[in-house]
């Protein structure tokens, strides 16, 4: 039989879950795993009692709280429990929402901190709302708080790169990011990355595209449409048999199908712009040309950047790594044609050099992930200035 907890002032009963209690613990500022640990603990100290107080639930979790050295998690739990009512922040609307840590360290992305210093920040900045007794603040107030928080804290740069993302969020202007790469350089997992860090909500896969178009024009038709980036090539019939110079049957090959698949990139690109919702676009038809071409025709900000394993050996590994995960991607078949797949990344390279498109290691995951987020902050930077006199400005214009 559950557990029920008996509200004497309210003459009720709720039954005790441990998923309740552990989002009340999260709520009051412990991390999932120590807020459910918790309330494990006090479902083993409930034992077989058919039921048990508020007060006395109340107490035990103060004494785990206690013992775990959480002193103000266990205020602010106990605040919460008592009817507490957080800091509200009034945004742009004039919508109220409950102050949120998760949310400004959602808003601080940007600045690529490691997690204990923007959780950190985070906490500091709620105490402060705390100490001061605020109630009520305008998200703008709020922004002028955090980056002077992080000029103290941290550093005028940091602090710049988090007021040029807010007076991006505020220009409602959408976001595409380009990520190009060859086959097994990790596209895939750090557009994820990214898109998780900056409540992107929208990917394309070019693979996909690539296999709508396949279901819609037949091979005989459209045969470089049909194969794989790196040996399209050979789907041309008039180069068959033909003696000339394989790089340039190669880089054609792969420019065809580039091509073919570009034309539904672009589409779903002018779409996202006209809806102006942001998206990030992953593949290996991202190609250097089609990135130039797409920066100065749309009114979005676009990042385009260029993917790279730049050593032969880390790249056969995460190809075979590859296989491992996903058995369909047959990871055989490309270490078959390795050659193939790093003679693709060193054309793709060469014309991001000749486009001057961004090229982003990618060896340990972190660091490319700070890297791509530097990218896409210089080019917010080139479109919003990133100082204290725009928080002014939009005070005064918000008062008017």
């Amino acid at each position: 039989m559950t557990v029920q907890v008996v509200d004497a002032v309210e003459k009720s009963k709720v039954p005790f879950l441990r998923g309740i209690l552990t989002r009340s613990l999260v709520k009051a500022g412990l991390s999932f795993d120590a807020a459910y640990e918790i309330a494990d603990r006090i479902r083993d100290e409930i034992g077989s009692d058919k039921e048990i107080t508020t007060d006395d639930l109340k107490t035990l979790v103060k004494k785990q709280l206690k013992n775990a050295g959480e002193k103000e998690v266990m205020r602010r739990y106990i605040a919460g429990a008592t009817g507490y009512i957080p800091v509200r922040i009034i945004d742009r609307d004039g919508i109220p929402r409950p102050f949120s840590k998760g949310l400004l360290a959602n808003s601080l992305e940007i600045c690529s901190l490691p997690n204990e210093r923007m959780f950190a920040i985070t906490r500091g900045i709620e105490r402060y709302l705390l100490e001061t007794g605020v109630k009520e603040i305008k998200s703008l107030e709020l922004a002028s708080i955090t980056y002077k928080y992080l000029v103290d804290e941290e550093s005028a740069e940091m602090a710049r790169r988090y007021l040029t993302w807010r007076q991006y969020l505020r220009s409602e202007r959408p976001l595409l990011i380009l990520i190009g790469g060859t086959t097994g350089c990790g596209k895939s997992t750090i557009s994820s990355e990214i898109a998780h860090r900056l409540n992107i909500v929208r990917t394309q896969s070019t693979d996909m595209l690539r296999e709508v178009m396949r279901l819609m024009i037949p091979e005989r038709l459209l045969p470089t449409l049909h194969t794989s980036s790196f040996n399209s090539w050979e789907a041309i019939p008039s180069w068959k048999g033909q003696p000339t110079r394989l790089e340039t049957h190669f880089e054609q090959g792969y420019l065809a199908q580039a091509g073919h698949v570009g034309i539904g990139i672009e589409g779903v690109l002018q779409r996202a712009d006209r809806e102006r919702v942001s998206l990030i676009v992953e593949g290996v038809h991202i190609h250097p040309r089609l990135q130039r071409s797409l920066v100065d025709t749309v009114d979005a900000i676009v990042v385009p950047i260029v993917l790279a394993v730049v050593k032969k050996k880390r790249l056969r590994e995460q190809l075979q790594g590859r296989g491992k995960r996903a058995v369909s991607r047959r990871a055989e078949r490309y270490l078959e044609h390795f050659d193939a797949i790093w003679r693709l990344q060193d054309f793709m390279l060469a014309e991001a050099d000749r486009y001057d498109i961004p090229v982003v290691p990618n060896d340990e995951q972190e660091e490319t992930i700070k890297l791509v987020m530097d990218e896409i902050s210089d080019a917010l930077t080139e479109e919003y200035s990133g100082d204290e006199g725009w928080l002014v400005e939009s005070k005064d214009a918000s008062a008017g």
